[in-house]
């Protein structure tokens, strides 16, 4: 019987043996100087607020472990997935990776979750320690001397939180407390899975088994994210303001699936790519609906051509918002449909003139995208580009 030599190769490696402990403090100041960073094909930040207060609590009171944190030790020389740091998504210079650099595979959310109450940054500005009802939770009104700020208590200067209590007269009845919560917190320990150098295809192979019971990279998501290469992130750039908008009116419920996080966002851009590379001129297929996506399409514009979408797309999403909001139809839209087809029909139509605009609200009124087909919601939107209300 012949043995194939893969098996050979296999039990005489055990990557488990790689494994190692990092403390928070650790890896908050690694992401901090960029010594630990994301690979380009990362999803942008998922987590909700509640989803990284969860996080904080078990590190302080969890009885077991929290899961570890997957990692591929890159090289100096032939780094082939491109980084980005943390938060913000800036690319990384490759010039400026070193031997001991460290690239994020699985557990960007735990770290993110602990780099922003590191950095005290804004997203965490209602999260507080409340020391009378011990845990960690999201407070917005009747501040009391008992809340303490995340960022403060967990901030990367340790001065901070001494200056903080000093002006609040609350060194001497919380001071000791709270810093063993911080000691305690930043000395614990992540168990550190490492790999080395792995390919593109490995990384994301690795991050699929590790996620297969939950939200892998898609598709979709890959496409977008290489265009990095060119100066352009998905994420920040369209997705993430895309989905501001969106909060600020209130429609976060809408938005909530970590699926329609991007194919939201990029079926919204079909209209704009009809107005921008087709002259408005509008094919059935071209809907603003999820499976209508264009990535391979819109993947492959000149960036100057992909920013003048974009911004097509933002203006006309910002138009479809004020005008709900002004004809205070926000009770009729309790799917994302509504918003997605509205902003369609201006970035077709750049302003609804009077004669229609009644029309428009009665159509938001009446429409219904309940148990339609693809074929039937495609129809919907181009009867409604045309000026055409009945449905």
């Amino acid at each position: 019987m012949i043995i194939n030599s893969k098996l050979k190769a296999a039990v005489g490696f055990n990557p488990t043996k790689k494994s190692h402990q990092l403390s928070i403090l650790d890896m908050c100041r690694k992401i901090k100087e960029n010594k630990i960073t994301l690979p380009l094909y990362q999803r942008d930040l998922s987590w909700s607020l509640a989803k990284s207060i969860s996080l904080l609590n078990y590190q302080l009171f969890g009885k077991a472990p929290v899961a570890p944190i997957s990692i591929n030790q890159m090289s100096s020389t032939g780094v082939v997935v491109p980084q980005v740091s943390f938060i913000n998504r800036e690319l990384v210079d490759t010039t400026l990776i070193e031997a001991d650099h460290q690239s994020v595979v699985d557990g960007q959310q735990r770290l993110s979750t602990n780099y922003k109450a590191f950095i005290n940054h804004e997203d965490f500005r209602n999260i507080f320690l409340d020391v009378s009802a011990a845990k960690f939770k999201l407070v917005e009104s009747s501040l009391k001397d008992y809340h303490i700020p995340v960022g403060i208590l967990l901030n990367e200067d340790e001065n901070i939180l001494l200056f903080f209590l000093q002006k609040k007269n609350l060194v001497e009845a919380l001071f000791p407390i709270l810093v063993q919560i911080r000691s305690k917190i930043m000395s614990y320990n992540y168990t550190i899975n490492i790999a080395e150098h792995l390919t593109e295809d490995e990384q994301i192979e690795w991050f699929e088994v590790l996620n297969n019971a939950g939200s892998r990279v898609t598709t979709l998501q890959m496409s977008f994210s290489k265009l990095k290469l060119h100066d352009f992130d998905i994420y920040s750039d369209y997705v993430t303001p895309f989905k501001e908008k969106i909060q600020t009116y209130g429609y976060d419920e809408l938005f909530s699936p970590f699926t329609t996080n991007v194919s939201y966002p990029v079926a919204s851009l079909n209209p704009a790519f009809e107005m921008i590379k087709k002259s408005g001129i509008h094919s059935v297929n071209y809907a603003p609906i999820p499976s209508d996506t264009k990535e391979s399409q819109i993947t492959n514009l000149d960036i100057n051509d992909l920013t003048e979408i974009i911004d097509l797309s933002l203006i006309s999403l910002n138009k479809a918002l004020n005008f709900l909001s002004e004809e205070n139809l926000e009770d009729y839209v309790n799917r994302m449909d509504y918003i997605l087809y509205l902003t369609g029909y201006f970035a077709f139509n750049g302003t609804v003139d009077e004669t229609n605009e009644q029309n428009l609200v009665s159509w938001v009124q009446t429409v219904s995208f309940v148990n339609k087909s693809n074929g039937a919601r495609r129809d919907i939107f181009d009867s409604l580009i045309k000026n055409i209300f009945e449905v």
